[in-house]
């Protein structure tokens, strides 16, 4: 069957009586590239701009875990996060997780750890590093995640090239210059912060292994459901120990931040830019984050933002540029 980018013509065989058909293609559409039409400006830009909604309102959940962090306790921030967004994509998500119910159960191990690390613990440490971390802080050691994907991707058998592994060097040098000061001693919250990347990567990589035909809005439902129930001992704990919070204009309008537009808008954001973008152009405005938080937080905080930390922000944007920049 000839394509829609081929002509078929017809001639008659005078010797025998038979009608020949022969398939030609358009001299134009023939010299059109095999991997189909360039994509029109517009779906570009669009996508590179919820791209960058995606990625500025990230960096405001690290400004928020920085000013909710001497009102609102960590574990409770990330409970309450959680609950509404939930409750936000519930409408969407609640019924096709029903429907794949069985595929859920079947891959329920899965289903649990993505939640754990993805929703339960990585949220509650960068809530926790927020009580004694500078936001700005806290999105530049967050940037070093895609080269820690880069290990993990190496211990699956991945050969990282000589250009990945130069930039892994340079992130990491620049995030110990950031982290350590003057060489000599950690800060407990930048210690959170390096475990939350940790754990980021580890839910990122583990990404890469869900079933094929988990419906996307069916198992964001189900791992935000799960890791909300996995972190109900934790807000237990927290209630009896250290009390709740006081509801209050600042302290519900930066939940209601963090749960409707960190956790709903922001992935629907992300997930469309990648649709019309692809990945690879998409992650790499994932690397504006820092830059963005450092900005935020001094102008919504009025965080000072000096050249020991522009220095650091260089070698780690240039490592994780450098190494997202390798071939695979």
């Amino acid at each position: 069957m000839a394509t829609a980018a081929e002509r078929t013509t017809a001639r008659t065989d005078t010797a025998h009586g038979t009608t020949v058909h022969r398939t030609t293609a358009h001299p134009a559409e023939a010299a059109a590239p095999a991997t189909g039409p360039v994509r029109p400006t517009a779906p570009v830009a669009l996508g590179l701009a919820l791209a960058v909604l995606a990625t500025l309102v990230w960096s405001g959940s690290f400004v928020t875990s920085r000013a909710l962090g001497d009102s609102v306790p960590p574990v409770q921030h990330a409970f309450w996060r959680w609950v509404v967004a939930l409750a936000v994509v519930t409408p969407f998500g609640a019924r096709r997780a029903w429907r794949q119910r069985a595929l859920i159960r079947r891959h329920l191990g899965f289903v649990a750890l993505a939640s754990l690390l993805g929703v339960t613990v990585y949220n509650t440490l960068v809530n926790q590093a927020g009580v004694t971390t500078p936001a700005a802080n806290m999105g530049m050691i967050m940037a070093a995640s895609p080269v820690l994907m880069a290990l993990y991707e190496r211990a699956g058998g991945v050969r990282l090239g000589a250009r990945r592994i130069a930039g892994l060097v340079i992130a990491c040098a620049g995030v110990l210059l950031l982290v350590g000061g003057d060489g000599a001693s950690f800060s407990a919250g930048d210690l959170w912060m390096i475990a939350a990347a940790c754990c980021f990567g580890s839910y990122s990589a583990l990404l890469r292994r869900r079933p094929a035909g988990l419906d996307g809005a069916g198992f964001l439902f189900t791992t935000f459901l799960c890791g909300t129930v996995l972190l109900l001992p934790a807000q237990g704990v927290s209630l009896a120990v250290q009390g709740g919070f006081h509801p209050a204009p600042d302290t519900v309008w930066p939940l209601l931040y963090v749960g409707v537009a960190s956790s709903a808008v922001a992935f629907f954001a992300w997930n469309k830019a990648i649709s019309l973008i692809g990945p690879s152009r998409a992650g790499v405005v994932y690397y504006l984050q820092p830059v963005c938080v450092a900005l935020l937080s001094w102008a919504l905080l009025a965080e000072p933002t000096g050249w020991a930390q522009a220095g650091c922000m260089a070698l780690i944007l240039g490592g994780v540029v450098l190494g997202a920049g390798a071939r695979r």
